[in-house]
């Protein structure tokens, strides 16, 4: 009887992470879950399979843990999802930002070379690398121009991705994900927070929502969708990076549109544009050409944008009725 396969995933308790060992899980793998060690943990997302989990603690800040937990576990895949992941986060925070996002990567590469350098490594890469975008859609040769410290260290991880493979003979490969939500997204993200925010002024808890750039546009898809894509990178062959994207572009004051029709209101007596909810320097259009990843993955996302604006909505009346 074969062994089953055993993977690693840092960054367990996100979004992305839950999608991924629910996946892993009903493919038949151990799963082993990385936690960063602190005094309030929040599992809600994976409450529902954390008996079907080994969680251990280790921290992309340090080396000797991942080197650690890979001896001890022996793991034949990582998917590296952990990351200082909110942009608007990485203005205040750049040096943390790049500590983890970026040198983190580094350190999870260089302990798998040391290990074993026949794990599989996917890292999550980002479609904030190509920032400033050179052309339309973005596909695998695009140039990036990133446009916040979290799209600058997202490509320092990607290059050194490309680096251990290139140098090391590593099968390390990174998705370039555009953005992908869903229910479990956090509400610090623009798309949950209008989500909930629908919630909360239809259940009469709050009358207004303050928001950023309306006029932003991005190709958003389902975490659920994406998470197969990640996996299906580790199965082919020969290591690899891919666009994962659905190619529509919308935005922001359309997701307004979808998710407070979709409780019997119209956005535009609720919201409000706030400057403070402006970046810096701002990303304006970001959308993805997958088509890499739908010819050699066999990649589709299944889920489109209204369906997932009406998903979330439909959850978010639940929390907050409870």
């Amino acid at each position: 009887m074969a062994m089953a396969k055993r993977a690693l995933i840092t960054g367990i308790t996100g979004q992305d992470g839950s999608y991924l060992a629910e996946l892993l899980l009903d493919q038949g793998y151990e799963v082993i879950g990385m936690l960063r060690r602190s005094s309030t943990l929040n599992f809600e997302r994976i409450a529902h399979i954390q008996d079907r989990v080994t969680l251990v603690t280790g921290d992309l800040l340090d080396e000797i843990s991942m080197i650690s937990i890979l001896r001890e576990h022996r793991p034949n895949e990582v998917y590296n999802l952990a990351a200082q992941s909110f942009v608007q986060t990485s203005f205040s925070q750049p040096v943390l930002t790049g500590e983890t996002t970026a040198l983190g990567v580094t350190r999870i590469l260089d302990a798998i070379r040391i290990v074993d350098p026949e794990i599989r490594f996917y890292q999550a890469s980002s479609s904030e690398m190509f920032g400033k975008v050179h052309e339309v859609p973005q596909r695998e040769t695009t140039p990036f121009h990133p446009r916040s410290p979290y799209g600058v260290a997202k490509v320092y991880g990607h290059w050194i991705t490309v680096n251990y493979r290139e140098s090391y003979g590593l099968h390390a490969s990174s998705g370039m994900l555009f953005n992908h939500e869903s229910p479990r997204r956090g509400l610090e993200f623009s798309t949950r927070k209008i989500t909930n925010g629908a919630a909360r002024i239809k259940h009469g808890l709050d009358t207004t929502l303050a928001l950023g750039n309306l006029d932003a546009q991005r190709d958003w898809g389902f975490a659920g969708d994406y998470v197969r894509a990640m996996w299906l990178m580790l199965q082919q062959d020969e290591p690899s990076d891919y666009v994962v994207a659905t190619g529509e572009t919308h935005s922001v004051r359309e997701l307004c549109e979808l998710a407070f029709g979709r409780v019997g209101l119209d956005h535009k007596d609720h919201v409000v544009v706030d400057e403070r909810f402006f970046r810096p320097a701002e990303v304006d259009l970001l959308v993805g050409d997958a088509s890499r990843a739908r010819q050699t993955l066999g990649w589709k996302p299944d889920v489109g944008f209204s369906d997932l604006v009406a998903m979330m909505v439909d959850a978010d009346l639940e929390v907050v009725a409870r």
